[in-house]
C-alpha cells in the first residue's frame, strides 16, 4: 500500500514540477508578453498530457482500469490544487488576482489536458490489444482452447 501511494505522490509532484517550471519560464522569460504566456501555457498542458498518456499506457498493461484510474485521479486532483493555490504563489502572483473566470478556466484546461492524455493513452493501449483485460481473456482463451474436449454420456 505504501508503493501505490508514493506513486501518487511522486506523479503529483511531477505534474506540479511541470507547471512550477511553465511559471518560471513564463516569468523570467517572458514577463510581459501574454501571447508567449499563452504559448507556454499551452506547451505545459501538451506535457501534461503525454505524461498521463505515457502513464496510462505503462499502467494499464498490468494493473486493472478501476486501480489505476483511481489512482491517476488522486494524483491528478492533488497536482490541480497545487496548481491553482500554490503555483501562483511561487512567482509571486494571487491565485485569485485574475478573477473567478481565471480561476475557473484554468481548472478547466487541466482538467481537459489531463483527461485527453489518459483517454488517449489508454485508447491506444486497448487498440493494440495489450491492456489488462485483453490479456487476461487471451490467457483464458488460450486455457479453455488447450484443454481436449469431454465426450457427453447418456
Amino acid at each position: 500500500m505504501r508503493d501505490r501511494w508514493r506513486a501518487v505522490g511522486v506523479l503529483a509532484a511531477a505534474l506540479f514540477a511541470v507547471n512550477v517550471v511553465a511559471r518560471v519560464v513564463t516569468r523570467l522569460g517572458f514577463p510581459d508578453d501574454q501571447a508567449a504566456a499563452d504559448r507556454v501555457s499551452l506547451a505545459m498542458f501538451l506535457v501534461i498530457g503525454a505524461l498521463l498518456a505515457g502513464l496510462a499506457f505503462r499502467w494499464g498493461q498490468d494493473r486493472p482500469v478501476l486501480r489505476w484510474a483511481g489512482d491517476v485521479a488522486a494524483a491528478v486532483g492533488v497536482a490541480l490544487l497545487l496548481t491553482v493555490l500554490v503555483g501562483p504563489l511561487l512567482v509571486g502572483q494571487n491565485p485569485f488576482g485574475g478573477g473567478a473566470a481565471t480561476f475557473f478556466a484554468q481548472v478547466g484546461f487541466y482538467v481537459v489536458a489531463a483527461a485527453a492524455g489518459v483517454l488517449v493513452g489508454y485508447l491506444t493501449l486497448t487498440a493494440l490489444g495489450r491492456d489488462h483485460r485483453s490479456r487476461v481473456l487471451q490467457r483464458y482463451a488460450e486455457i479453455k482452447n488447450a484443454k481436449p474436449r469431454r465426450p457427453v454420456r447418456r
